[in-house]
């Protein structure tokens, strides 16, 4: 039998009996559906954390010092109690990483916290991430001031109340009003703006634009740590090929200053983007290892199914085969076509699955901040795995069908 005559039979079997044929196929439509869902937002997210997430959290090509691992797993309560006896980063710390650093980079320093901001006309903004930080900042986020301007080094060096604010937090506060040069105040203290950033969206469903900077050595201080204290010195080669000779340098420049001996561990953590993907690079790994063996159970359920719906037609075209018997198909002429009905029915169940799984995933992208991208090589896998399934569901079958003896199967009521 030809190929084009299977597949017609076998959709002409679906649209005779519509509801058995779905039922038939609804393990392969659930496991492909499952498939591509979930391989969808993974590659979303794999996408927004290589792309967005790291160069917003960490900055392209820096390595972050901190007091300790902004990612921790398994830390026990010893561990914890160490790390809260290690000393905070100062600005000490941060010029002396600028003054014995060998290699070209920039270096600023970051405090953050949440506050409410008050404008001059009495709005308010709850939530506003508040940051002091160094100019160099600006440069190394890559962020764009549209209106007005950032602070200079000199201004962030004597603490002089200035502050940029987010695109969100201006407009609430100011509305169409230009913002250059009034007054917001920070608990109290006053700041004068003088620059607005440029529009960034949102991180995991969390505006970015609802911030405010000012210099780290001005009264911000009294929000973000105490005096003279930050969160984290970032650096930023301006060469990538130099990232890691820089963060072995700023190690040593770190420990010479705290005095510690040779075998003695670093009471500072040093991170950079790469780590941060590496440890997401371990957990996308696992998702991916585990999903084909929760799909397959599924797959394995689905193809079962479609074994017993094709043994029920053999039955039913028993005489129909007895007669394409009597009149010279051979048993590879009887195999092919079972084999065909039954990766047809197997591939219309993918294809249902893999319109499913788009569809939803595309509705999770667009109601959740999990992203979603449409990798056309797991489409491709999922209607590989279904015609796979439907091809193995359908050899006991076939097999069946083509040992009938043609004089028995005539007799067949």
């Amino acid at each position: 039998m030809h190929l084009r005559e299977g597949v017609v039979l076998a959709l002409l079997q679906i649209r005779a009996q519509k509801l058995k044929s779905f039922f038939s196929l609804l393990g392969v439509i659930l496991g492909v559906m499952f498939l591509i869902v979930v391989v969808t937002v993974v590659e979303g997210l794999d996408q927004y954390v290589r792309e967005d997430f790291t160069s917003q959290v960490f900055g392209v090509n820096t390595v972050t010092l901190r007091r300790w691992p902004e990612i921790t797993i398994n830390a026990d309560a010893e561990e914890w109690r160490a790390r809260l006896r290690r000393p905070r980063m100062r600005h000490e710390d941060a010029a002396a990483i600028r003054e014995r650093l060998s290699i070209p980079a920039r270096v600023a320093v970051t405090s953050s916290s949440s506050a409410s901001a008050v404008g001059d006309n009495g709005r308010t903004v709850t939530g506003v991430q508040v940051t002091g930080a160094s100019p160099e900042l600006f440069e190394i986020r890559d962020l764009d001031v549209v209106l007005g301007r950032a602070f200079t080094p000199q201004e962030a060096e004597a603490g002089v109340p200035v502050i940029v604010l987010g695109s969100e937090t201006a407009d609430l506060i100011f509305e169409d009003v230009d913002p250059l040069g009034r007054t917001v105040r920070l608990q109290g203290f006053p700041y004068r703006v003088i620059g607005v950033l440029e529009e960034r969206g949102s991180l995991f469903g969390q505006s970015l634009d609802n911030l405010a900077i000012a210099p780290g050595r001005s009264p911000i201080q009294a929000i973000t740590n105490p005096r003279g204290v930050v969160d984290d010195i970032i650096i930023q080669t301006l060469d990538p090929a130099l990232l890691r000779d820089a963060q072995l340098e700023v190690e040593g420049i770190m420990r010479t200053r705290r005095g510690l001996r040779p075998g003695e561990p670093s009471n500072f953590s040093l991170e950079t983007a790469e780590q941060a993907i590496a440890f997401w690079d371990n957990i996308s790994r696992m998702l991916f290892l585990a999903l084909p063996m929760l799909v397959s159970i599924s797959l394995v359920v689905g193809g079962i199914v479609i074994m017993n719906i094709m043994l029920v037609s053999v039955m039913e075209r028993t005489r129909e085969i007895g007669v394409r018997k009597a009149l010279g198909a051979r048993r590879r002429d009887i195999l092919t076509q079972v084999l065909i009905e039954s990766a047809t029915l197997a591939s219309v169940g993918a294809a249902l699955g893999v319109t499913a799984g788009l569809g939803i995933a595309a509705g999770v992208a667009s109601v959740s901040p999990l992203p979603a991208a449409v990798a056309p090589q797991w489409i491709a896998l999922g209607m590989f795995m279904g015609i796979s399934v439907g091809i193995a569901a359908g050899v006991y079958p076939a097999a069946r069908a083509s040992r009938l003896d043609p004089v028995d199967a005539l007799r067949y009521e």
